[in-house]
């Protein structure tokens, strides 16, 4: 009888390891090698790095920026202070709660007093649902220019131009909202300012 089962259980205790080596180990190894050698950047976090080759951050995760040269990404709830990587979270919020009211209102009179005027985006004022968004719509970043130009004592219309050139748009033009990826964007702020002050 014991024989009987162990020889029933023996096939099904090879298949449950040939699907655990396959599926667990080979393929993954196998989508893992692939990327490597086709999205080389992708595959290892699009990490950013700066004339030194120091990491500066990856394209995919939000970092605040707060001084007034830079552009400032969407607001986070990640973590006690946001933009913490390691706790990426919304605050699940519900629409009339009195602290969401709270802090969309104090994101508006900070907005405000950075010299934004009429209607301000909802990525402006709001977390996304992860915290951590590395991207802004172009509508926000486009009301942040004459801050920037200011700081940096560079043409409204410079800035702007940037703005659209960083602009990417939808997928296949249908997949996707238009964005503009904050880190990026700073970095080739950075990059212009240098050139201005080498001339």
């Amino acid at each position: 009888m014991f024989t009987e089962t162990l020889r029933a259980l023996r096939p099904t205790a090879v298949l449950l390891l040939l699907v655990t080596l396959v599926t667990g180990l080979l393929y993954p190894a196998a989508i893992a090698g692939i990327a490597q050698v086709v999205l080389p950047v992708q595959a290892n976090g699009s990490i950013l790095s700066d004339a030194h080759g120091n990491p500066i951050g990856s394209a995919l995760i939000a970092q605040n920026f707060t001084g007034p040269r830079y552009l400032h990404p969407r607001p986070s709830a990640a973590g006690k202070d946001g933009y913490d990587a390691s706790s990426s979270s919304a605050t699940n919020l519900a629409p009339g709660s009195k602290d969401l009211r709270d802090a969309i209102a104090k994101r508006v009179t900070t907005a405000r007093a950075e010299g934004m005027t009429g209607d301000l985006p909802a990525d402006l004022v709001t977390t996304s649902a992860s915290g951590l968004d590395p991207d802004l719509s172009p509508e926000a970043a486009f009301l942040q220019a004459p801050r920037i130009a200011k700081a940096r004592g560079l043409d409204v219309a410079k800035v702007k131009s940037l703005i659209a050139e960083q602009t990417e748009q939808p997928v296949l033009g249908i997949i996707g909202e238009p964005h503009v990826n904050v880190l990026l964007f700073n970095r080739q702020l950075d990059m212009l300012s240098a050139t201005t002050s080498g001339k």
